[in-house]
């Protein structure tokens, strides 16, 4: 039996500001989702660029955020989509997985946003969710539409950077967040209806090989967005919770980082100068938390 993991306080480090709330829940993504979901906004996404600045998404105004290293949020750009997990590439493009168009692509430079992947072989995505970019430049993505333990066909899909697509697997009850460890051959992916997180092997030829269930929770809505440290440790946003459990790279339970603000705590990047500092999209509260962490996180492809 594991002792309880310790209790790793947060603190606030951004707050949606009210002129930047909406009303009116007048929304598909309001009308289409189970459950109570917050008025005002919903932040997923989170992820730092080379410059210190953290970008976030909004769901269901189809908002991508900028938010100083002060903590001011700013509108970088409002489109007709519904932005749900962001990715940013080496050369500073955005890369988001919206939920009702698939993977977007927004050059900051231009203000432009583009579709990148609509369609595999002509068949449309369920409904994207989150993705990551290997150290080559494979972009990993999650295809969860509204898949459960009663219609486990949710997908995850490679990307390559030649461009080629393949579908790695297709019997997932929900792949929400999606991360790699720091060797670049174990795939995690979080499966929200089922409380778990699997852990996919990428063999040498691009295929995958005995997956399996590393991480059981209970309780809350499920895992949502992941990230990992440098040594291989695994950090685990668990929605309805309020809480981002801390995992060694053997998956031992090491920290449970607590939201005092709300119990949504959707998704998570490292950032801060020596990479410590945990940022936490909170959406209940519309809020973004700060904790420090043990480890500092991994390097991504984009640089940070």
């Amino acid at each position: 039996m594991f002792a309880a993991p310790p209790i790793i306080p947060t603190r606030v480090f951004a707050r949606l500001p009210d002129d930047l709330r909406r009303t009116g829940k007048d929304t598909e993504w309001h009308h289409g989702q189970p459950g109570a979901l917050p008025e005002h906004s919903l932040l997923e996404g989170p992820a730092f660029d080379r410059a210190g600045t953290l970008w976030c998404v909004d769901i269901p105004y189809g908002r991508i955020f900028k938010v100083s290293p002060d903590g001011e949020f700013s509108v970088a750009l409002e489109y007709d989509g519904e932005p749900n997990g962001l990715a940013i590439h080496q050369d500073g493009r955005i890369f988001i997985a919206d939920y009702a168009h698939g993977i977007m692509v927004f050059d900051p430079s231009t203000g432009k946003i583009a579709p990148f992947v609509t369609r595999v072989r002509l068949e449309r995505l369920k409904a994207v969710n989150d993705l990551t970019f290997s150290r080559n430049g494979d972009l990993y993505f999650t295809d969860q539409g509204l898949t459960g333990l009663h219609d486990p066909t949710g997908r995850v899909f490679r990307v390559s950077a030649d461009g080629r697509i393949d579908c790695l697997l297709d019997n997932i009850p929900s792949p929400n967040g999606i991360a790699l460890d720091p060797s670049g051959t174990v795939l995690y992916v979080a499966v929200t209806r089922a409380n778990a997180v699997w852990r996919v092997p990428l063999m040498v030829d691009g295929t995958i090989a005995k997956v399996a269930n590393f991480i059981q929770l209970s309780g809350g809505g499920g895992p949502d967005g992941l990230a990992v440290d440098r040594s291989g440790g695994l950090a685990v946003a668990h929605i309805g919770l309020g809480i981002v459990w801390l995992f060694d790279r053997r998956g031992v339970p090491i920290g449970q980082v607590q939201s005092t603000v709300g119990d949504h705590t959707t998704n998570i990047a490292y950032g801060g100068p020596d990479g410590r500092t945990l940022y936490i999209t909170e959406s209940e509260s519309g809020q973004i938390l700060q904790a420090q962490t043990p480890e500092a996180g991994m390097e991504l492809y984009s640089g940070v």
